[in-house]
């Protein structure tokens, strides 16, 4: 299994930090937010790889720092050539990018590059091993306003997703999907396809919606702390949290 970091945005809510800085190499509790998500990834005996995809704005400030991080996987970092955020790729795009220009041809594990979390990734392995299926995460979110800005499902008794919508204004269920997701090698070909009919290249969790029109897509629902990190109010939520 390979996995793909998606650090290719341009934070513009969060000026002046990020100004000069990828988002993803900001600090939190004493270690960088790249720091946090890579030291969960670490333990996963599947990944043999990290990509992490970013853009030409922030490439070297992303290889400087891996190249001091002292890690037991492979990290590649790739650069998607964007150089504003006008001309941005996009989420779903630039995991394309990264299937293309590596040859991914095996199990992917989707990360975003400024969430940050408790739970343990193995047990989302554990769950995607077990049911055979492409899996997404979902956790309980009580925020109404919260729930508007991100994904939400409704699933079933046996987690299958039944529904998924990106920010919606009326969210059908308390059930907040953050971008960690595992598709299946068999899989890739259909962000292709999502792309090549036009469909929205941008947050990741666009391409749900589509995909569980084509086959079947199940939850892994965990509990513990979660932050995404894109607001000046939201990065000093993750200090208090991840101190």
């Amino acid at each position: 299994m390979k996995c793909i970091l998606l650090a290719a945005g341009y934070a513009t809510r969060l000026y002046p930090l990020t100004q000069n800085k990828p988002k993803s190499l900001l600090e939190v509790g004493g270690k960088t937010i790249l720091e946090h998500i890579l030291r969960k990834i670490e333990v996963l005996s599947s990944v043999d790889c990290v990509y992490i995809v970013t853009n030409d704005r922030f490439f070297k400030d992303f290889e400087t720092w891996t190249a001091h991080f002292s890690y037991t996987k492979k990290i590649i970092v790739l650069n998607d050539q964007t150089v504003a955020n006008e001309n941005r790729l996009g989420a779903i795009a630039d995991l394309q990018y990264v299937i293309d220009k590596q040859g991914i041809d095996e199990d992917i594990l989707v990360m975003a590059g400024d969430n940050l979390f408790s739970f343990d990734l193995r047990d989302l392995i554990s769950f995607y091993e077990k049911t055979g299926r492409d899996c997404i995460t979902a956790h309980d979110l009580d925020d109404i306003e919260e729930l508007k800005r991100t994904g939400v499902i409704e699933m079933d008794q046996a987690n299958k997703v039944l529904s998924f919508e990106e920010k919606p204004k009326a969210p059908k269920s308390s059930l907040a999907v953050p971008p960690f997701y595992i598709y299946k090698k068999e899989t890739l070909p259909l962000i292709k396809q999502y792309l090549a009919v036009g469909q929205n290249p941008d947050a990741p969790g666009n391409f749900i919606p589509w995909l569980i029109t084509k086959k079947p897509v199940y939850v892994y629902k965990f509990e513990g702390l979660r932050c995404d990190i894109g607001t000046i109010e939201s990065y000093e939520q993750a200090q208090k949290l991840f101190n």
